[in-house]
């Protein structure tokens, strides 16, 4: 399914906490099929440390270069991408949630947690936890709390690595698109809609 005109027009809105690898996979696949995202992104990821040769379809990366790629790539599609703001609550209100900073009240349909190995807001939020202290998820990375997520490190021990967490993240946002079209979607386009979809974007 390639994304229309239409097929954009969803009043759902996503928060996600964390910029890493999972966070802006998932604010990728939101507001690349029409929810409005805005992520949160304190730029503490291990990325920096880490050089990459074992993600698939490219060859050899710093951690720090594919971050600037992937950033790049969530502003390209019109994503709030609020750089150094700290989330400090987020909390449930019944018909949403809400999240705090120091800066701004703001509120969401969604909310997807992408934080590494700090659990502390899924605990606030009173997600279930696994005997092993991580968040319990299902295979759609949906917590134990309608409308929120966790990914990557929150809920695996040991796999760290930066092509797991972009899958989490992908996993979450279709998810999320799935319960509001009331169907499953998928994200899949064709090089006869590139131009259409990602306009001046389209690699050469």
């Amino acid at each position: 399914m390639s994304t229309t005109e239409d097929e954009t027009e969803m009043d759902a809105t996503v928060i996600v906490v964390g910029g890493g690898p999972a966070g802006l996979s998932a604010a990728l696949f939101a507001q690349k099929n029409g929810l409005e995202t805005t992520v949160f992104d304190t730029d503490e990821t291990w990325m920096h440390k880490a050089h990459l040769f074992n993600y698939l379809g490219i060859g050899s990366v710093g951690g720090s270069e594919f971050m600037a790629t992937a950033r790049q790539q969530v502003d390209d599609f019109g994503t709030d991408r609020r750089q150094g703001e700290e989330v400090t609550s987020v909390e449930g209100d019944g018909d949403g949630f809400v999240v705090e900073t120091d800066d701004g009240t703001y509120e969401a349909d969604y909310v997807i947690l992408a934080t590494g190995a700090n659990r502390d807001l899924a605990a606030d939020l009173e997600c279930a936890f696994t005997d092993e202290d991580l968040v319990d998820v299902d295979v759609d990375m949906e917590t134990s709390v309608d409308g929120v997520y966790a990914t990557g490190a929150m809920v695996r021990p040991e796999e760290w690595q930066a092509a797991i967490a972009v899958g989490d993240g992908a996993a979450a946002a279709l998810n999320i698109l799935s319960s509001e079209k009331g169907e499953y979607y998928h994200d899949f386009d064709v090089p006869a809609d590139a131009a259409r979809v990602f306009g001046e974007h389209v690699a050469e």
